[in-house]
């Protein structure tokens, strides 16, 4: 087995197809359009899951998903200046909720 040399080792963060995703994807006026996320830096991330078991875990089951491929996946978020595919996220945070109307003050 031929050893790499210093300069030939890839790096662990180079993009690299990762196969066919589970996208989720929302309805749009013009059918199906992928849902972009946020990383905890806030930066916008397009999202796929390598096994709709670990979309649903993650996202529910009502969530819609179609299949493509990272590639496809990147192109598709491209145009809207998405740059990072974020594959099997683990932490999500629950949607937001509505807040409670504050309660009537009393008069005194």
């Amino acid at each position: 087995m031929a050893e790499l040399r210093y300069g030939e080792d890839p790096e662990p963060s180079d993009p690299s197809p990762a196969g066919p995703l589970y996208v989720p994807v929302r309805p749009g006026p013009s059918g199906c359009a992928a849902r972009l996320f946020r990383t905890p830096l806030g930066d916008r991330t397009a999202v796929g899951f390598t096994s709709a078991l670990r979309l649903t875990t993650t996202l529910g089951a009502d969530q819609a998903w179609i299949r493509l491929a990272e590639p496809a996946l990147r192109a598709l978020a491209a145009p809207l200046g998405v740059t990072t595919v974020t594959v099997d996220p683990q932490l999500t945070a629950p949607a937001p909720r509505p807040m409670p109307a504050p309660a009537p003050a009393f008069a005194a």
